[in-house]
């Protein structure tokens, strides 16, 4: 019992702790609910409700003239209300309740009409009367703004909405300037369209010069041109190396015949004649390699040149070159022949070597030409390309000044043509904005009555609420039910004992409450032996009933098994019962114990009074005990301490003074007597725990202290010290809860 026993608490707060809360404060939260709805019910009387009148407006969209300077590139005259038309409803949400369409409403009904009697300030009051008055607010999800007029003047209301929907009008026009720059934008618009007109005239003698319609199609074609000449030159001197080995191995036929022939005349040396037999191989070996070729090709498209599939070709097409040079080293007319049949009119079957080599050389000068041709041709092309490049500069500084003054020009002319239409509506005729509903006639104004009879209603609801939840969680810091016990004082919890009413009923709710008076019945109780209203009953009486002689029936059960689990076998057993004020219960506790101990068994108990006064021995006999302490724990003289059988009662007191001073000593004296005697358990009444009392010292001789705690007067400060003064007298401490309120029903209840 010495270590403290921890209890994890919870995070946050439980339903049970909201009942208990609402529960324990439902007088003070009904007084306050129905003060807030009394007040709500008296708002129509105590407070006067305004007359107003409605109007609506369908603002489609907004006609606003740019001046010079702000004309820009993504300007329009006509402002839709899509994506920024949150800005423009505000802008005409702000004319509508400006001070000024208020000063004009005000001179156009006459101020002496809407204040009275006429003054020297009239117009400023009646001007700040209409201000106040004016509400306008856009109707959700929509282009239409509701504008209401309020007044406690019922024949005031519509007339002045009338004239505040007429006058913004003409303020809506006169803002957004409809009309007032018609001089400048014709000026401006023949401006424009000049420039333009010479800027298109540049252009064209530019193009013209050059030769040209479009500058970006003219550069991608000088760009393709180029491209394809270039490819055209690359294919053409491979083709003249190919000739060129060609001619050179047709020379090693025939090499008296010079590589550059004239016309001197044909050379009569040819070639040794080739075999029927080796020719047809020679050629099927040729068109073997030609197919392998393509193949190859083919497989390279789909497949990689480390693919099994390619490399097979390709060792193939290894193995058949190889053959045809060992051919053409064994027949060398095979050369020539591969020559012939490549070039057909150059060299026939059986032509000499020397008319296949002019053939080639023919063949070469026209790829040198033709070679020479191209790069002709791609220079030219070069230089046009970058005598166009050097006129793109200024044209296409044409071509942006062209765009800019095409816009200005549209723009301005646009403009123009609108400010025409809406000189010819006159002014103030506004067709972006419509009338959806006229002024309606004055009526009493429902919105604000509810809102004010809403906000009492769930004030008073907030109220009463919020002070239960802050009396019981900040100010109010007893210690009230018995998980608070264990959860923050940190002590074993015994008992919980329920609060007992005046007229002898325990304070309990619902069905509790029912079968413990119907206990009561089963049991009657002379009146004389419990007197309603009196707190002194009687406990030791054999055919009385008390309210909490079951509670006391199970404190005595919960502390034997307490001292059969801690092995304390002794007797006698010394119980100390204090608390940490008066008033908690003490005496009543201890006299009840008491009784309910010595009703267990054969052995004695013995009740000592160590209270001053009206201590638990007196519960048992009205007046003073005769029988000290001493006299008890002798066999002899203890007869007069006997109050019923094995309950003896004695008290501790002398001359009316508690012996403070040296009760410790003589007590510690004491203690070797009161372990020998015969009883079985001794219970003292103690004083209640200070830092002056006598109880912390007395308490380091008792098998253990039970601290009576009062639910919600005792303060949780108060029983930490208490506990803490006891705790270092190594004391073992346990809790007993004394009048408990239990305001949540049995059924609601999450404790035991």
């Amino acid at each position: 019992m010495n270590e403290k026993q921890r209890v994890a608490q919870s995070p946050g707060m439980g339903l049970g702790d909201i009942l208990y809360i609402i529960l324990r404060h439902k007088w003070k939260i009904l007084a306050i609910l129905v003060l807030g709805g009394a007040a709500a019910l008296s708002v129509p009387r105590l407070m006067p409700i305004p007359y107003e009148s409605e109007a609506k407006l369908y603002i489609r969209y907004v006609l606003e003239t740019k001046a010079p300077s702000q004309l820009s590139q993504d300007d329009g005259r006509i402002k839709s209300l899509g994506a920024g038309g949150e800005s423009i409803i505000n802008t005409e949400l702000e004319i509508l309740t400006s001070r000024d369409l208020a000063q004009r409403v005000a001179v156009a009904i006459g101020p002496d009409r809407l204040v009275g009697a006429p003054a020297t300030n009239s117009l400023a009051r009646a001007t700040d009367l209409i201000h106040r008055g004016v509400k306008a607010e856009v109707v959700q999800n929509s282009s239409v703004v509701r504008v209401v007029f309020q007044n406690e003047d019922q024949g005031l209301v519509q007339p002045v909405l009338s004239q505040l929907v007429s006058s913004y009008f003409k303020q809506h026009a006169e803002i957004h300037a409809v009309g007032v720059f018609d001089e400048f934008l014709t000026q401006e618009t023949d401006q424009r369209r000049s420039q333009l007109v010479q800027t298109e005239e540049e252009l064209r003698k530019a193009r013209g010069k050059l030769g040209i319609n479009s500058l970006e199609d003219t550069k991608k074609t000088y760009s393709e041109m180029s491209s394809r000449m270039e490819q055209q030159i690359f294919d053409a001197e491979a083709e003249l190396a190919e000739r060129r080995a060609a001619a050179k191995e047709l020379g090693k036929l025939a090499p008296e015949v010079p590589l550059a022939l004239t016309n001197n005349g044909p050379v009569t040396n040819s070639a040794p004649p080739v075999p029927a037999e080796a020719a047809a191989r020679y050629r099927a070996i040729c068109n073997l390699l030609d197919s392998l070729s393509k193949k190859e090709q083919e497989l390279l498209l789909t497949f990689t040149p480390a693919s099994s599939f390619v490399k097979d070709v390709q060792e193939r097409i290894e193995a058949n070159i190889k053959i045809r040079k060992q051919l053409e080293m064994q027949n060398p007319g095979l050369v020539v022949m591969r020559v012939g049949e490549t070039n057909p009119v150059a060299l026939g079957n059986g032509a000499d070597p020397e008319i296949a080599i002019a053939a080639e050389m023919s063949r070469v000068r026209g790829l040198e030409a033709r070679i020479k041709e191209l790069k002709d041709q791609l220079e030219q092309v070069r230089k046009k390309a970058t005598a166009l490049n050097d006129a793109e500069g200024p044209i296409t500084e044409l071509q942006r000044q062209k765009g800019l003054q095409e816009s200005y020009f549209t723009r301005f002319s646009q403009n123009l043509e609108q400010s025409q239409i809406d000189e010819k509506l006159g002014a103030g005729k506004v067709s972006n904005i419509s009338i959806v509903e006229e002024p309606t006639p004055a009526q009493k104004t429902k919105s604000k009555l509810a809102k004010v009879e809403a906000g009492l209603l769930f004030g008073s609801v907030a109220a009463a609420f919020g002070l239960a939840f802050l009396i019981d969680l900040f100010v109010d810091q007893s210690i009230k039910r018995p998980a608070e016990v264990e959860s923050k004082l940190e002590l074993p919890l015994f008992l919980s004992m329920p609060r007992i009413k005046r007229n002898g009923h325990i304070w309990f709710p619902g069905p509790a409450r029912r079968s413990l008076a119907e206990r009561n019945k089963e049991k009657p109780r002379p009146e004389q032996e419990h007197p309603a209203g009196s707190a002194d009953l009687t406990l030791a009486a054999p055919h009385g009933v008390h309210p909490l002689s079951r509670y006391y029936e199970a404190l005595r059960d919960r502390l034997i098994s307490y001292f059969e689990m801690e092995n304390l076998t002794h007797k006698p057993k010394l119980i100390a019962i204090t608390s940490c004020a008066d008033g908690s219960g003490v005496s009543t506790t201890a006299a009840g114990l008491a009784s309910a101990l010595s009703e267990v068994g054969d052995g004695n108990v013995l009740l000592v009074n160590m209270r001053e006064q009206n201590g638990a021995a007196h519960h048992f006999h009205k007046g003073e005990l005769a029988s000290g302490l001493e006299q008890a724990l002798e066999t002899d003289k203890r007869g007069g301490a006997l109050i019923q059988e094995n309950l003896y009662a004695v008290s501790e007191v002398a001359g009316g003074e508690l012996l403070v001073s040296m009760l410790p000593k003589r007590f510690s004296q004491l203690v070797p007597r009161l372990k020998a005697s015969d009883f079985d358990y001794i219970i003292f009444d103690m004083p209640p725990v200070s830092q002056i009392s006598l109880t912390p010292r007395l308490a380091k001789f008792m098998d253990v202290v039970l601290l009576v705690i009062e639910s919600e007067r005792t303060p949780f400060e108060v029983a930490k010290k208490a506990r803490a003064l006891l705790t270092r007298s190594n004391a073992k401490v346990g809790v007993v809860m004394n009048k408990e309120r239990r305001y949540v029903p049995q059924w609601l209840r999450q404790d035991i």
